[in-house]
C-alpha cells in the first residue's frame, strides 16, 4: 500500500476539509505506522466503525493505492499476457537461467501439480516427453490420494526401451498421486490402417479407451515434425517418409501424435489413421489440458497448439513466453 498525493496530516490546505484530513491521517496510521483500527479509534477519539469506513473510502478515492512488485524470477505479468492472448486457463513461466531447460520446466510442472492437485482428478498422460519425465522425477509424493486414475493417452513410441520410459512415466505419476495406473498395451503407431483398426478393437485397448471421456486433466508434451534429439537417439517411431508427408500438408507440431498446422487445425493423413491413442476431439474435450514445453525449436508448434486449443494450461520458459506474446 502507498498513499497518493494528498495533504500532509496536521496542516491546513485550501480545499482539504476536515473529513479528508482525518481520512488521510487514519490511512497513514493504519498503513504506514501499522496501528490496529481499535488503537486508531482510541487515539483519535472516533468510533472503530468510522475508522473502518474511512479506510475503505481512502481506497475508493485513490488516497491509498495497492502496488505489487515482482521479485526476480517471477513473471506474473507475462503469464497474464499469455492467458489473455491465447485464452489460457493458466500460464506458468520459468527462467531456466544457466540450468538445464528440461529440468527447469520439469521442476516448474511438478510445483504446479503439487499446488493444483487437490483430489478427485482423473489424469491422462502422453506416453513420451522428456519434459514430462523431468516433471514426474521432480514430483514429491502426496501425503493423501489426489487422483483416482492415471491413464495412458497414446501407445508407447519408438523402440522397446522407449516404451519402457512410457511405463515409467505413468507409474511414477500414479505412485506420487496415489492413483490407479491404467496402461495402454500397444505401440503408438502401427504400420497399416488395418492393423491399427484391429488393435483398437481389442478388448484390452477398448477398456483403456473407455476411460478417456471421463478424464478431468491431461498432462502432455508438444512435439514437432522433427523428432527431439532424445527421441531420435532412442528409436524414433516416425519414419522419414511420414515426416515428409506431414510437412507436406502443413503440419508443424503434435500433441499425443495428433498433428496440426500453424493455425492449430488437425491435419488428416494416412499417418493419423495408424495412431493408437486418444482422438483429437476427445483430447480437446478434457477440461484441463496441461502442456509442458519450451525452447526455440518448439516455438511454432507451441504457438499452433495454443491457437488451436489443444492445451489450456502452458508451462514454458521465459524466452518462449516473450516470443509468444511478441516481445522478441
Amino acid at each position: 500500500m502507498r498513499l497518493g498525493d494528498m495533504p500532509t496530516p496536521g496542516r491546513r490546505y485550501a480545499g482539504a476539509d476536515e473529513h479528508t484530513r482525518l481520512m488521510v491521517r487514519i490511512a497513514r496510521m493504519y498503513h504506514e505506522q501499522g496501528l490496529r483500527q481499535a488503537d486508531i479509534a482510541s487515539e483519535l477519539h472516533v468510533s472503530q466503525p468510522r475508522v473502518s469506513r474511512l479506510l475503505k473510502r481512502a481506497v475508493e478515492a485513490g488516497i491509498v493505492r495497492t502496488t505489487v512488485s515482482e521479485p526476480t524470477g517471477v513473471f506474473t505479468d507475462l503469464e497474464s499476457r499469455l492467458e489473455k492472448d491465447f485464452g489460457l486457463v493458466e500460464a506458468v513461466v520459468v527462467d531456466a537461467g544457466g540450468d538445464d531447460e528440461i529440468r527447469a520446466l520439469g521442476s516448474a510442472a511438478a510445483s504446479y501439480l503439487e499446488t493444483t492437485l487437490i483430489g478427485g482428478d482423473r489424469i491422462g498422460i502422453s506416453s513420451w516427453s522428456s519434459s514430462l519425465l523431468a516433471a514426474v522425477d521432480s514430483l514429491r509424493p502426496f501425503t493423501t490420494q489426489v487422483a483416482s486414475t492415471v491413464v495412458q493417452l497414446v501407445g508407447g513410441v519408438g523402440e522397446s526401451r522407449v516404451q519402457v520410459e512410457a511405463t515409467r512415466l505413468l507409474t511414477g505419476l500414479a505412485n506420487a498421486t496415489g492413483a490407479e495406473p491404467i496402461f495402454l498395451p500397444a505401440p503408438g503407431l502401427l504400420g497399416s490402417v488395418a492393423a491399427r483398426d484391429s488393435l483398437m478393437a481389442d478388448a484390452s485397448v477398448l477398456t483403456v479407451a473407455s476411460h478417456w471421456p471421463q478424464l478431468t486433466m491431461a498432462l502432455v508434451g508438444i512435439g514437432t515434425t522433427e523428432p527431439s534429439p532424445l527421441l531420435a537417439s532412442s528409436g524414433n517411431a516416425i519414419a522419414d517418409a511420414d515426416q515428409e508427408a506431414l510437412r507436406g500438408v502443413g503440419a508443424v507440431g503434435d500433441v499425443c501424435l495428433r498433428y496440426f498446422d500453424a493455425d492449430g487445425e488437425p491435419v488428416r493423413t494416412e499417418f493419423d489413421e495408424r495412431v493408437i491413442g486418444i482422438s483429437p476431439e476427445a483430447l480437446r474435450a478434457i477440461p484441463r489440458r496441461i502442456a509442458v514445453a519450451g525452447g526455440a525449436r518448439k516455438l511454432p508448434a507451441v504457438r499452433a497448439a495454443l491457437t488451436g486449443g489443444w492445451v489450456n494450461v502452458l508451462i514454458t520458459d521465459v524466452d518462449s513466453a516473450r516470443a509468444l506474446v511478441g516481445d522478441e
